[in-house]
């Protein structure tokens, strides 16, 4: 009767504690009780799988740097083989698995395929390289967000550089996507208020031969070409080579800014593209330097997905939660209008203190907007140079100065 008698009192009171305890998704800023499960999708395959190295070795980055300051997080990955009818079968898989924040994926128009997914299931994703002003203004972007500008930031950068080195007739082959539609159109824009003829040559990324987009650049005797282009882009540049036009009249987008670009045009000559000029986002100088030192060299868009995964696991720690609607509301107020911090750490320690905070990242300054866009860019311009991809410079972008 004893044994009985203690064994319904403990009962009773682990009944008591548990129903004392904290049951929604999280527990307090300060100390959060609840895993905060990370989906990382990236292009491991397919046509940027030249840019994933950077990004994933930064996810694992960030993630090492959480849990070294005491954050509760871990992380779940898939591979969008930058195909937008694979990256939903990959997001669905980390979201079966309990990811309950995504960070990528790398191309706009991959974004999209899932885009609508997340928003039902209120989940909040970031990705640090989709450019598309699409992300903007749709109806199904409430759960997104991301640490890199949309494209009226880098048009202008580039468009005068072309002007600068004396371009009258741009031609702009672009894949017709999401992304190609809208960065080939602003660049456009951005040529022509520079007093620069430019015609865009919208292609098929899937198709079978580019001969005809290099007869069409051919056909309006262009004195410069800008890319906006994949991996597909290394077939175009190896038939304008044929045709004659010089490595030095043509300029690289982010989405072929490949160190490796030379080798795929022409193994056989390192030099090949000496004179072509490329630009991407990257981050600050300290994180590239610890980045190069993992990747090789490889440093494009690094910061912006370093910045991604330390802003949803800060969301998460000021909402007390792992909820997606708790996490997305708090995602504009941990990078904007607080006290100025630049680590998880110490943004995390302010947090336990009540301090309200504005997370600068390795990316720059982010202060996102309302609608979950940066207000800050910072790109990265390199130029072949005796068969390296070489960075001769970098630019930073206030978009609120661009009106």
């Amino acid at each position: 009767m004893k044994w009985t008698h203690w064994f319904w009192v403990v009962v009773l009171v682990a009944l008591v504690a548990a129903g004392c305890g904290n049951d929604d998704d999280g527990g307090d800023a300060a100390h959060p009780e609840s895993e905060l499960i990370i989906g990382s999708v990236m292009p491991e395959t397919g046509a940027l799988a030249f840019l994933s190295s950077p990004m994933i070795v930064s996810v694992d980055l960030a993630v090492g740097d959480i849990q070294a300051a005491g954050g509760n997080v871990r992380l779940l990955t898939g591979d969008t083989a930058t195909d937008p009818d694979v990256a939903p079968e990959a997001v669905n898989r980390l979201l079966g698995e309990g990811a309950h924040v995504i960070v990528g994926a790398a191309a706009s128009g991959v974004s999209q395929s899932f885009i609508q997914t997340l928003f039902d299931a209120q989940i909040p994703q970031c990705s640090p390289s989709n450019t598309s002003p699409s992300f903007s203004t749709q109806e199904n972007a409430g759960f997104y967000f991301r640490t890199v500008p949309p494209d009226e930031a880098v048009s202008p950068i580039l468009a005068s550089i072309v002007a600068a080195d004396g371009a009258t007739n741009v031609a702009i082959p672009a894949r017709a996507d999401d992304w190609g539609n809208a960065l080939s159109g602003l660049l456009e824009e951005s040529l022509a208020k520079l007093g620069v003829g430019a015609q865009i040559i919208s292609y098929d990324e899937d198709a079978a031969s580019f001969d005809p987009t290099v007869a069409a650049i051919e056909g309006m005797g262009a004195d410069a070409v800008v890319l906006v282009s994949f991996a597909e882009g290394a077939q175009i540049i190896r038939g304008m080579l044929e045709a004659g036009i010089p490595p030095d009249a043509m300029y690289g987008t982010d989405g072929i800014y490949d160190r490796n670009l030379a080798e795929t045009v022409d193994p056989s000559n390192p030099n090949v593209l000496d004179g072509f000029v490329a630009l991407t986002a990257g981050g600050g100088d300290d994180f590239s330097e610890r980045l190069v030192d993992r990747t090789g060299g490889d440093v494009a868009y690094g910061g912006q997905t370093y910045d991604c995964v330390v802003v949803l696991a800060l969301a998460s720690l000021a909402a007390g939660s792992t909820s997606g609607p708790a996490i997305i509301d708090q995602v504009q107020a941990v990078t904007h209008g607080g006290q100025k911090c630049f680590t998880y750490a110490e943004c995390a320690g302010l947090l336990a203190d009540g301090v309200d905070i504005d997370y600068d990242g390795v990316s720059g300054p982010l202060e996102l907007d309302d609608v979950g866009d940066p207000t800050f860019g910072r790109y990265i311009i390199a130029e072949f140079i005796e068969g390296e991809l070489t960075v001769t410079g970098s630019q930073d972008v206030d978009l609120a100065e661009l009106g």
